[in-house]
């Protein structure tokens, strides 16, 4: 659970509901027509940017934002020093027998198990690298363009109830639910866009960065072992995917 995204989504929110409650009930930010203009306007507009897979994709991307877990670059470093030592040992074979819970490591290591050659092994890692960052970019996206389209859809639902009003200023009854309909649209939209859309965006954004990086640490370190180069000269090139503030002690660690 990424409780900085909970936490965020949920302080936003309380927040917000609290100044509600302050200035009335929650019941005077309720309206319906405003609640399809936006809500169901926005969906159906940024559906037609996507296909339908991706689309309803984004929903399984989007729970990143919220649960995600992900190795450590210093845990990836240990595991594959590990395994450049059991390579050293005992061959390529010996690494039948490593546990290794990071699925994208586990396929590099088959493929150095059943003897593909460097340029299979770096063509068919990058590849899977390359196409994971487009799967969750465009996961992004999809939740950007919800945070553009909303507001521009609670413009158009303001214009409407200000249509709607100017034209029944005969009639005091109806000012105001066509007022309620051309501000709370206004209110709904700036709502979804930048308490909701653009924060998972940009946190999905940050979760394809973090996953890209730990790949490609780990491509490097599957390259080196079957190089057969020294495990102490594969650490440290892995440590240069570290911050600079924890490289001083990665390097103590591995001088002892």
């Amino acid at each position: 659970m990424d409780l900085a995204t909970l936490v965020g989504i949920i302080g936003a929110f309380g927040f917000v509901v609290m100044a509600m409650l302050m200035g009335g009930t929650l019941d005077m930010f309720v309206d319906v027509t405003s609640i399809l203009i936006v809500f169901g306007g926005t969906a159906f507009v940024v559906m037609m940017k996507y296909n339908i897979g991706q689309f309803f994709g984004a929903v399984k991307i989007a729970m990143k934002a919220f649960m995600f877990k992900t190795d450590s670059p210093e845990e990836l470093i240990v595991k594959t020093v590990e395994m450049a030592d059991a390579a050293r040992k005992g061959g390529f074979l010996a690494l039948e027998e490593a546990e290794i819970s990071n699925p994208f490591m586990q396929k590099g290591v088959d493929m150095l198990v059943d003897g593909h050659d460097a340029d299979v092994v770096r063509q068919t890692l990058q590849n899977d690298i390359r196409l994971t960052s487009e799967r969750h970019e465009i996961g992004a996206d999809i939740f950007k363009n919800f945070g553009d389209v909303a507001p521009a859809m609670g413009m158009i639902g303001t214009l409407i109830g200000l249509v709607a009003m100017l034209s029944n200023m005969d009639d005091p009854k109806s000012i105001g639910p066509a007022m309620a309909v051309a501000l709370l649209t206004t209110l709904y939209g700036a709502v979804v866009a930048n308490m909701v859309a653009l924060p998972i965006s940009d946190k999905l954004k940050l979760r394809a960065q973090e996953e890209k990086l730990n790949r490609s640490l780990i491509l490097d370190g599957v390259l080196g072992i079957q190089d057969g180069q020294n495990p102490r000269v594969i650490e440290g090139v892995l440590r240069n995917y570290l911050p600079e503030s924890k490289r001083g002690s990665a390097d103590d660690g591995g001088a002892e």
